[in-house]
């Protein structure tokens, strides 16, 4: 089984690009707290990791479209390493997440709304009120999802 859940802060604007067929691609870094304990080499002062993510299609289109820089995101998605030939003839070796759903954590407008995009079949409708949520936050009608 290969699934990565993240909670993270983007580092910088997410980057759009378009292959040679017009499938958009956009890449951001996601800086992610790591646990720490009193006795780390840190000197218990917290760290993060920095993790390259990988939307595709009309989710590349919803990032590049709505994040910013210091945004607080949920993602889900596969751990990807793939290899390429750089152009002084060594291999490079890349790993980053391919997300599949990127969940808004906080809002453009005010902190706490936040809304799911991912593939179509992951929507689910909100829940009743008052009923527990799971998952990375608010959910969102399925009639509400811009695709």
């Amino acid at each position: 089984m290969n699934k990565v859940i993240l909670i993270g802060r983007l580092t910088r604007d997410p980057e759009v690009r378009y292959t040679q067929s017009g499938v958009a691609v956009a890449t951001f870094t996601l800086a992610v707290d790591r646990r720490y304990a009193k006795r780390d080499a840190n000197d218990g002062q917290p760290t993060a990791d920095f993790i390259p993510i990988v939307c595709w299609r009309k989710l590349a289109e919803i990032c590049g479209n709505n994040l910013v820089k210091g945004r607080r995101v949920g993602v889900e998605g596969r751990m990807q390493v793939r290899t390429y030939d750089a152009q002084d003839g060594s291999k490079r070796y890349v790993t980053e997440v391919v997300a599949d759903e990127v969940e808004f954590l906080d809002s453009k407008g005010s902190a706490g709304e936040g809304g799911s995009f991912g593939a179509p079949h992951a929507a689910a409708p909100a829940p009743a009120q008052g009923a527990p949520q799971g998952g990375f936050g608010q959910s969102i009608p399925e009639e509400e999802i811009p695709f």
